[in-house]
């Protein structure tokens, strides 16, 4: 799969299925929970794979152009070009709604999946009709960003084709071991859509950690720890 824009991305070679970092929305490789992955996966001799989407942090392309099916895309590419073996999915919000529908379209390659505060289908719920109205009539919406001094944008394309890739209206097929972290004191992403999305999952290996005073984001030292455990669990028992 060629991709229009050129991405950046930190392979490192290892043993076992390739582990693979999906960011959040507008989010790159550089965070903390992707770093400290890289890090333990170094040690352990793991193969671990970050990546940025188009328009996001290194790669090219402008973000106001991108769309879900777009950066799906581009987590297709990477799975296909670099990792090219078995992989084990780990997606952080956005990235985790990224996850499952790589999953679907790669279900032999993808053995196990770790999300974290996963944000399937947030295009549906995560706006009010406001904010959907001003997307359709404007073509874009900007939000403040806790995280970060510049406004979050999210355009009428990326809206759509989030709309066009809603999974949670089914069970959703996946075979191997999947591992959910969510913070009960997320003001983003609802814990109670993973409690959900674990009934959805058409298998029973599927396990959810809560973090009682956990936020979104959960990138504390304790926070991080919980999620190379969960990683290091689902990579050995698909490797086992």
């Amino acid at each position: 799969m060629t991709q229009p824009h050129r991405l950046a991305f930190h392979h490192t070679a290892g043993t076992g299925p390739t582990i693979v970092f999906l960011p959040g929305y507008a989010s790159d490789m550089q965070g903390s929970k992707a770093l400290a992955l890289e890090a333990w996966a170094k040690t352990e001799a793991r193969a671990f794979l970050r990546f940025d989407y188009a328009g996001c942090g290194q790669s090219e392309g402008d973000f106001k152009d991108q769309t879900l099916a777009g950066w799906l895309g581009d987590t297709l590419a990477m799975l296909d070009e670099v990792a090219k073996g078995p992989v084990v999915l780990v997606g952080s919000s956005m990235g985790g709604w990224l996850m499952l529908l790589a999953a679907k379209a790669r279900p032999d390659q993808v053995k196990a999946m770790v999300g974290i505060a996963p944000a399937p289908d947030f295009t549906d719920w995560g706006f009010t009709m406001d904010e959907k109205m001003a997307m359709l009539q404007t073509g874009r919406l900007e939000r403040p960003n806790p995280y970060g001094p510049l406004p979050t944008l999210y355009t009428r394309a990326f809206w759509s084709s989030g709309e066009a890739n809603r999974l949670m209206f089914g069970m959703i097929p996946f075979a191997g071991p999947v591992r959910l972290l969510h913070g009960q004191q997320d003001k983003d992403v609802p814990y109670q859509r993973t409690i959900r999305l674990a009934e959805l999952i058409a298998n029973d290996d599927v396990q959810i950690t809560l973090v009682k005073d956990g936020d979104h984001r959960l990138s504390r030292d304790a926070d991080l720890a919980l999620l190379i455990r969960a990683v290091g669990d689902v990579t050995d028992l698909v490797q086992g």
